[in-house]
This record gives C-alpha cells, structure tokens and sequence, in this order.
C-alpha cells in the first residue's frame, strides 16, 4: 500500500525559503515517479516539478528557485523552495506513479499526499 505524507510547509516572507519533505512507504522510488504540484484557492491543481530515474523537468514559474531531490535511505522526497513570492502561496501536494517518465498533468498521478500549507507574505 503507497502512503505519502507531506511536511514542511509554513509561513514564510517573501524572499524566505522553506523545504518540503514527502515521506513515502510502499513504492520504490527507481520504478516510481514523483511529482510535486500545488493547488491554490480557486484554481486548479498545478504542475511544480517532476522527477523519474534521471530527468527532473520544473514548471516555468518555479524554475531556478525550486529543487526536488531526494534521500533513498529515508525514503523521502525533498522540494527545497528559495526566493519565495506571494504567487506561491498554495497547499502543494506530493505524487506518485508507476512509471519511468516524468509526467506533468495530475490526473495521470496515482497516489497523492494530504497536502501541506505554504504561504508566502509581502
């Protein structure tokens, strides 16, 4: 059974940085893609970054400010979040798929975490 919790998220100050951390437990992350997409109030969900074997992709608007990497031992997924704006202000979600292609829309995503908080002040 795939779990993915979320944490990290928090309230931040433009400019500040935050890291996230997705912990997962029944997948391996050399079959699995992993994704990060963040959900704001009124809109829809929205692509943050990709990763699977060696290819990560990054959406435009977080590209050069955002990093996903991850710790094999601990079975976790890290998105380390600099220079922060308060367009970034959203609940982002961690997911996960049976694949070896990075993947950029979340209907194609099977499991999801519960989501963490991120707000980012002016």
């Amino acid at each position: 059974q795939v779990q993915l919790v979320e944490s990290g998220g928090g309230l931040v100050q433009a400019g500040g940085s935050l890291r996230l951390s997705c912990a997962a437990s029944g997948l391996s992350f050399s079959t699995y893609t992993m994704g990060w997409f963040r959900q704001a109030p009124g809109k829809d969900r929205e692509f943050v970054v990709s990763w699977s074997g060696s290819t990560t992709r990054y959406s435009d608007s977080v590209k050069g400010r955002f990093t996903i990497s991850r710790d094999n031992r601990e079975n976790t997924v890290y998105l380390q979040m600099n220079s922060l704006k308060p367009e970034d202000t959203a609940v982002y979600y961690c997911a996960g798929k049976f694949s070896s292609a990075v993947r950029f829309n979340p209907s194609e995503y099977d499991y999801w975490g519960q989501g963490t908080q991120v707000t980012v002040s002016s």
